[in-house]
């Protein structure tokens, strides 16, 4: 991926996290990256880095080997059909990071013949701890590679099949925000509790840290480690059904299922 040159076109938040994780990646450098946007002044901190920042997603699109469509769904088709000229099947990679937009739509503007995926990662990508799901059609064993090289330098990666993808973005994009909503409450918590919110919040962080480090480190289930922290007649146990008395797990799952209601409408 050393020389690759990559082209996100439309890099809001989103984009600009893959950004910032593909700058922090060991031997990757800015020049083989281009970033667009319709007001281009709003990255122009990016080109002090060595980023190609421009307002011609086209020329972005000729240029590069791996084009990531950053913009929203709405806008997909648009930007397809403004690429589409100059862009060809032998030497660009489409990867789209639209919710909602199937292959077979983006297919209407492209060559039948084009390696085109659709990748869901998360804002996480910023600090190159995201988890991407991906999948594609005209993959090659190199191009998957390729593709999982690149979102590996911003955290993890899994292919799924397409079916999946919308429930791949609520679990894992709109997830973010579950957790977080999460933290922030444990912190109200313990602000009420006698901490003030600097400390509450540095306890809330390092604790949740460590009960994902504990799960992915010694491939347990969540259970398995609650039952570690939960003895007898123990205050754990205690906040535990409380919580449940007042639907903490069924208000989760209500809310993953509708964020992903959501996106199927």
């Amino acid at each position: 991926m050393k020389n690759l040159k990559i082209a996100i076109i439309g890099c809001g938040n989103l984009g600009l996290s893959i950004v910032n994780g593909l700058l922090e990646t060991e031997g990757f450098e800015a020049k083989n990256l281009m970033v667009t946007k319709r007001h281009p002044e709003n990255l122009s901190h990016l080109q002090s880095l060595g980023v190609t920042v421009t307002a011609d997603n086209k020329s972005a699109a000729k240029a590069a080997d791996l084009v990531i469509l950053g913009v929203k769904p709405y806008n997909i088709p648009h930007i397809l059909k403004e690429i589409a000229p100059v862009v060809s099947p032998d030497k660009q990679t489409i990867i789209s990071l639209a919710t909602g937009v199937t292959l077979e739509e983006m297919y209407q503007h492209l060559p039948s013949t084009t390696a085109l995926y659709r990748a869901m990662p998360n804002i996480a990508a910023d600090i190159q701890e995201s988890i991407t799901c991906i999948c594609g059609q005209n993959s090659t064993p190199e191009n998957e590679d390729i593709i999982k090289a690149l979102f590996n330098s911003i955290g993890i990666s899994i292919i799924i099949e397409e079916h999946l993808m919308e429930a791949a973005t609520v679990l894992g994009a709109c997830g973010i925000a579950y957790v977080l909503r999460f933290m922030r409450a444990m912190t109200q918590g313990g602000i009420q509790i006698g901490f003030d919110a600097k400390t509450a919040n540095t306890i809330v962080n390092q604790t949740v840290k460590g009960a994902a480090e504990l799960l992915i480190k010694k491939g347990i289930h969540p259970e398995a480690a609650i039952d570690k922290v939960t003895t007898p007649k123990g205050c754990t146990i205690v906040g535990l059904n409380e919580m449940e008395h007042h639907g903490f797990s069924a208000a989760m799952v209500k809310g993953v299922l509708a964020s992903y209601e959501k996106i199927e409408k």
